[in-house]
């Protein structure tokens, strides 16, 4: 019990200060670095099962929320454009991801699911349930959605002549009333539940999601997130992924750290050229562009492009569209990088030299 009060003031404490610092999912990832600290002290603390289906749960509506009807009107008229340019994206991920399995520096789906350009915390769930090794890929997502948020803040900057950033459309809601907490509480746990009795993969997520944003869209539920139940459910994600890391893990992440960043700097070239693509065919503006573009995740970048001159609707559109194909696709890429991307033996290389 001493040792989960110790981790719940230490995660809070750093997760406020993130939070200060303007950093996105802040009670995730100091909840996150917190438990990894206590995990390599050797501190066994584990997350129940019921606990980590319902913070799913609450994320899945987290990303229900921000399926808003204006979001729908953008994909309807625009549709070939989103699915080319989202395409584009995820073949972009998934070949930065071969490249990782192929020089040895991660296995198949660890690599595949890390390169995943969707919302981190949804990619570190669903990498869970096809094998993959969530701490590798945690790492890998919140490693590309710092740089990501960096280099989107920067060039957002440089187009627009800087301004601060506003708070994000899928922000925590501002006032709750009782029934639209009730509904969304009840959409959270029953739609995990569900989820996990159908033994659909990532279902505690998809489940919720997918249920929640047709709901949402034809007003039938309000949901409602105040930030206390989104900071939980950010902490027990934290909390899961983190103390599951141990030495021997991150001996393995400081070795492959520069192929990591490499890899990551690959990928956001890859998009840019999409966004650059984007703005030729379409004649929307750079900066709309980038940001829809951007490998990312969506609160993130939802947070930066409600603070800029973006067009928000047509950003929200691309980063959503491009999570539900990743969601669809994600499982097929990670077979396929694992089966073709096998890394060639350092002797077979000495042979073919």
């Amino acid at each position: 019990m001493v040792h989960w009060v110790a981790l719940l003031v230490a995660s809070l404490i750093l997760s406020e200060l993130a939070a200060r610092a303007g950093f996105p999912a802040a009670y995730l990832l100091g909840a996150m670095l917190c438990s990894v600290a206590f995990a390599i002290a050797g501190v066994e603390l584990r997350i129940g099962r019921p606990l980590l289906s319902f913070s799913q749960g609450v994320i899945g509506c987290l990303v229900a929320r921000s399926l808003s009807n204006a979001i729908f009107t953008w994909i309807v008229r625009d549709w070939w454009v989103i699915l080319l340019v989202v395409g584009a994206t995820v073949l972009a991920a998934a070949l930065v991801g071969w490249t990782l399995v192929k020089s040895g520096t991660l296995p198949g789906a660890t690599a595949a699911w890390g390169s995943s350009p969707g919302a981190a915390s949804a990619m570190v769930m669903m990498a869970g349930d096809f094998g993959a090794d969530i701490r590798l890929v945690a790492f890998m997502q919140y490693l590309r959605v710092a740089i990501v948020v960096l280099s989107a803040s920067v060039v957002s900057r440089i187009l627009i002549g800087g301004s601060s950033l506003a708070a994000a459309p899928i922000a925590p809601s501002p006032t709750v009333s009782l029934v639209p907490l009730a509904e969304t509480l009840a959409l959270a746990a029953v739609g995990a539940w569900l989820g996990r009795r159908l033994k659909i993969p990532s279902g505690a997520l998809l489940v919720p999601m997918l249920v929640g944003a047709a709901l949402h869209a034809t007003g039938a539920v309000e949901i409602a997130l105040p930030a206390w139940l989104l900071h939980v459910a950010y902490v027990l994600v934290g909390w899961y992924v983190g103390l599951s890391f141990d030495r021997d893990v991150l001996e393995h992440i400081f070795k492959a750290m520069p192929k990591l960043v490499l890899s990551t700097l690959l990928l956001i070239g890859l998009c840019a050229i999409s966004a650059w693509l984007l703005n030729r065919w379409t004649g929307i503006d750079p900066l709309t562009a980038y940001l829809a573009t951007s490998p990312g995740g969506l609160d993130s970048i939802a947070v930066i492009a409600a603070g800029s001159r973006a067009n928000v609707p047509f950003v929200l559109a691309m980063q959503t569209m491009r999570l539900f194909m990743v969601l669809l696709t994600g499982p097929a890429i990670a077979r396929l990088i694992s089966r073709y991307g096998v890394a060639t033996s350092p002797a077979k290389r000495a042979g073919n030299t």
